[in-house]
């Protein structure tokens, strides 16, 4: 079964799978899902404690070329993730995928994933939450970081790749340099590209 996260084309060639990433210029219908989606979540968590629920990932950049899917951060006190997650399944619709390999970071799908999106629960804190807020805050302020991004993530999904994690690997090097711009010191982008490297959604 192909990864159910991945808008990207595959075809085979004598008998190699080789995988297209679909990459888009930025489309403001993008902030307007979030916000459709933001909605359904509030309602469905209104009964439970979360700090905030946050979109991330390059659709919530203006101007940001990216894959088109949503992803969407529920951050919260490590004590509420349970309820939270009990809230998502049973009044929701998502299916709970677990924290694949990433600390703090519970994963969810919805069979009806339209429009297509990357949900999240995390841990207020985590190294996951603090990738994801940087990048986005960095490239919302400074339009040399956001051009210079969205211009490597173009070029890159012009290649082909023989899967998700070769596409990934190859990111490591653009996303560490955003992270730089972003201040994080090398500890913090040495343990962000350790994650990336060692797990994939």
């Amino acid at each position: 079964m192909l990864p159910i996260w991945s808008l990207s084309r595959y075809l085979t060639r004598k008998s190699i799978l080789i995988m297209y990433v679909v990459v888009e210029e930025y489309n403001p219908v993008w902030a307007q899902q979030f916000e459709v989606l933001k909605g359904e979540l509030e309602t469905v968590l209104a009964r439970v404690n979360y700090i905030s629920i946050e979109h991330v990932g390059s659709t919530s950049v203006p101007g940001l070329a990216a894959k088109p899917t949503i992803d969407l951060s529920v951050i919260s006190e490590r004590e509420d993730v349970d309820l939270i997650i009990e809230a998502l399944c049973s009044k929701g619709g998502y299916d709970y995928m677990g924290l694949k390999g990433i600390p703090d970071r519970h994963a969810f799908r919805k069979l009806d994933n339209t429009p297509s999106r990357n949900l999240y629960v995390s841990v207020k804190d985590c190294q996951s939450v603090k990738n994801q807020l940087a990048v986005r805050d960095i490239c919302r302020r400074d339009s040399n970081v956001r051009d210079v991004y969205g211009q490597a993530k173009l070029e890159l999904a012009q290649r082909e790749w023989r899967d998700v994690d070769e596409y990934c690997e190859a990111k490591n090097d653009i996303v560490g340099w955003v992270l730089e711009k972003a201040g994080l010191d090398d500890q913090e982008r040495a343990e962000i590209r350790k994650i990336n490297t060692a797990t994939r959604v």
